[in-house]
């Protein structure tokens, strides 16, 4: 018998019968424990991706503990039923990967799905999904995939991380992605500007004060270090700390204890430390305005994040990245020609990532809803030329097209979704791969629309629900 990826412990009937329901119909292996039998068993990593617990309330603590104990690293899902009296512990959703409350969306359960750790022989940044959902790090350029292979490096450790680039890079991208890759990845993730709080308060803002610790301390409370218990902590900015606050926080890196402002009791921490800068600290350490054994503590594994103007191959990817965050914000929508992002791939961009969002969101107010075309840019991009051999990788609007008819899709906004040819191509085409695609894409819109209702979608699509079943599985559109 093939080895499942997923185990359901049975603690509820009337529960199973229904997830089984829904992992059948996306071909999904599992095998079936009762709780009485997680005792007498041992999993490993190479038993199943999750151990789903469907519970019945009653035994539910006894019965999260027993599986932590037996289970190993697999993430563990608690599958509650949805009901008012239903409710969860707070200590309870700390020991989980997950709380799934049922029933369900298909969306919702895919989504999860997603989520879950993938094998280290699989690497976690380098898939087509991955490439778009991390602002910043999308993109397939030499340059951003070495850093994405740093950030799969240094996850799994608790290696305290220094992230260097210019403004606007994507630094605090890069530090949550390696938060959300690291076994802290339930657990907060806090960030805090060094330079944008004044050095006369960021001691309070890190460590916490005591109640009447300085004027104006009417309560006590907590600092960014007991908020990330746990977790991580993203110091960004760090090359604007004042050099007596970077006393104070070598001493927390080396002891990894602290003391509230006002008070003499000791505070162990568990915190992993992330940092960040555009400074170039070496310059910092010459002028007496770093310390130079603060930047050897910080500097355990540098990742140095690429300027725009190095990567601009991304930008195809960014656009249609940034683009599609500003629809799912409802911060506007637009769409950009072939010619206007040649244009935009010639820029500087000393204001990288965050000023091409920037550009983006103000063509979006100027031009809502429409197609940008070169002359449509601002006059700064009009001074750059559309090359004569113009050959943008467009591999994430056309991944799923015939080779034959990827010229003519090409040929459409980046943001659009894939359009029908209106002429035979010269070169002929695979009428019957052209078709599939085509109705794949379709079956892909109807589901979004319907957020992942099938049936919802099946009416949509004015077909029956068991035809849309067998049209998922023929395009494995349901994992």
């Amino acid at each position: 018998m093939a080895t499942p990826n997923f185990i359901l412990i049975n603690d509820n009937q009337d529960l199973l019968p229904q997830v089984q329901t829904i992992m059948d119909f996306m071909s999904l292996n599992y095998h079936v424990l009762s709780l009485e039998q997680i005792a007498e068993t041992t999993f490993s990593k190479q038993d199943a991706s999750a151990v789903f617990l469907l519970s019945s309330r009653s035994g539910m603590d006894n019965a999260i503990d027993r599986l932590r104990q037996c289970k190993g690293q697999i993430p563990l899902i608690l599958v509650v039923e949805k009901r008012a009296d239903n409710s969860i512990s707070v200590s309870d959703e700390q020991k989980v990967f997950e709380v799934l409350t049922w029933p369900t969306r298909y969306s919702d359960f895919n989504r999860l799905l997603q989520r879950l750790p993938k094998p280290k022989s699989e690497p976690v940044f380098m898939g087509q999904k991955d490439r778009r959902d991390n602002k910043g790090l999308a993109g397939n350029s030499p340059a951003i995939q070495l850093t994405r292979s740093l950030i799969e490096q240094v996850a799994p450790s608790d290696a305290t991380v220094l992230i260097l680039g210019e403004s606007g890079t994507g630094k605090e991208v890069v530090a949550q992605a390696v938060h959300k890759s690291s076994p802290r990845r339930n657990k907060p993730f806090v960030p805090v500007n060094c330079g944008a709080i004044p050095g006369e308060l960021l001691e309070s803002e890190l460590f916490g004060h005591e109640k009447g610790a300085f004027t104006g301390a009417l309560t006590a409370r907590q600092g960014r270090f007991e908020l990330a218990e746990g977790g991580t902590l993203f110091l960004d900015e760090i090359g604007d700390m004042p050099m007596p606050m970077q006393v104070k926080l070598l001493r927390v890196l080396q002891e990894r204890t602290f003391e509230r402002v006002g008070s003499n009791k000791t505070i162990h921490c568990n915190v992993r430390i992330i940092a960040a800068t555009h400074r170039n600290l070496d310059d910092a350490i010459r002028e007496k305005h770093f310390r130079e054994d603060l930047f050897y503590r910080l500097n355990v594994f540098p990742v140095e994040v690429p300027a725009l103007r190095e990567r601009a191959e991304d930008i195809p990817w960014l656009v249609n990245d940034l683009i599609a965050r500003m629809q799912k914000h409802q911060q506007g929508n637009l769409r950009l020609t072939s010619d206007a992002v040649a244009l935009l791939m010639q820029h500087d961009w000393p204001g990288n990532v965050r000023e091409l969002a920037n550009l983006l969101e103000r063509l979006a107010i100027i031009f809502p809803d429409k197609v940008v075309s070169a002359d449509d840019l601002p006059e700064k991009f009009q001074v750059y030329s559309i090359p004569d051999d113009l050959d943008i990788n467009l591999d994430f609007a056309t991944e799923s097209a015939a080779p034959e008819v990827q010229e003519d899709l090409e040929k459409s906004s980046i943001g659009e979704s894939i359009k029908p040819v209106t002429q035979l191509p010269d070169s002929g085409m695979d009428l019957k791969e052209y078709l599939n695609n085509l109705e794949s894409d379709l079956i892909k819109q109807a589901l979004d629309e319907c957020d992942g209702v099938v049936a919802h979608a099946a009416k949509l699509l004015n077909i029956r629900r068991t035809t849309l079943v067998e049209k998922l599985r023929k395009y494995d559109l349901s994992s």
